[in-house]
């Protein structure tokens, strides 16, 4: 049988006033609500972009219990789903982990649903570099100092515990964490979360066209139709958060 991996989605069911909270200013409660729905669809179009051949079924790891139906509006049909219950991201992360290996993946990619121009290739990179022979824990960096996505094929508790989370020292602690048990770290390419005003005019300027300059000359974000449509019905944004700081981006 060809291996697979699992791609899990870390994310919330969109919910009004209670999803992209950081995102209400600009947006108001439903709009942050739709934009994460948005977020959720492309990131799922992201996973559905890397090849079959590859071996591969995507996830939703997901809360709150009990949303399933309203989720599973945002995700293809044959998408999983695996309830993540209040917990720290630690706990959520490690157990998705030990839950889809032990669903028979031979590895386990997470990643944010933060991201919606996340391209594949870096998908795809992960799942060929966890696959090579020997232990290994893969992490794609983010230009916030956390990461947007980890892939393992062996579950490691320390990789999860003392983690300042939502920090900028989240990928540094674990590459520590790492460090710790001799586990190598492989790192892929930098790419970004949307959270903030900054990354909301980083969004803006990459679906403009313009080049990202941490973003590396070979690599091209992936279409993000459905954020880019939901934006494109918004023209008010642009003037929202013009007063705030400026992003890197060069043309």
């Amino acid at each position: 049988m060809t291996p697979t991996a699992a791609i899990g989605i870390i994310c919330k069911t969109p919910i009004s006033g209670a999803s992209k909270t950081r995102m209400i200013p600009w947006f108001g409660a439903d709009g942050a609500a739709a934009l994460a729905g948005c977020f959720l669809r492309d990131i799922a179009t992201t996973i559905e972009a890397v090849p079959h051949a590859v071996g591969r079924r995507g996830y939703a790891v997901y809360a709150p219990e009990g949303s399933e139906g309203a989720l599973s509006a945002y995700l293809p049909d044959h998408f999983g789903l695996v309830c993540r219950r209040d917990a720290t991201l630690g706990v959520v992360l490690l157990g998705a982990t030990e839950h889809l290996l032990a669903a028979g993946h031979d590895c386990v990619i997470l990643v944010n649903a933060d991201s919606p121009t996340l391209p594949p290739q870096l998908i795809e990179q992960a799942i060929t570099e966890v696959r090579r022979p020997g232990p290994r824990v893969v992490l794609g960096p983010a230009i916030d100092g956390g990461y947007y996505l980890i892939a393992l094929k062996q579950a490691y508790a320390c990789l999860f515990k003392e983690v300042p989370w939502s920090t900028p020292e989240v990928f540094a602690a674990t590459v520590a964490r790492a460090a710790e048990i001799d586990l190598p770290v492989v790192r892929i390419d930098e790419w970004y979360d949307v959270d903030d005003a900054q990354t909301i005019q980083l969004l803006l300027a990459e679906l403009r066209g313009e080049t990202l300059s941490f973003e590396p000359r070979d690599l091209v974000g992936g279409p993000a139709r459905a954020t880019r449509a939901f934006l494109a019905s918004h023209p008010e944004l642009a003037e929202r958060i013009a007063g705030q700081p400026s992003v890197h981006s060069s043309t």
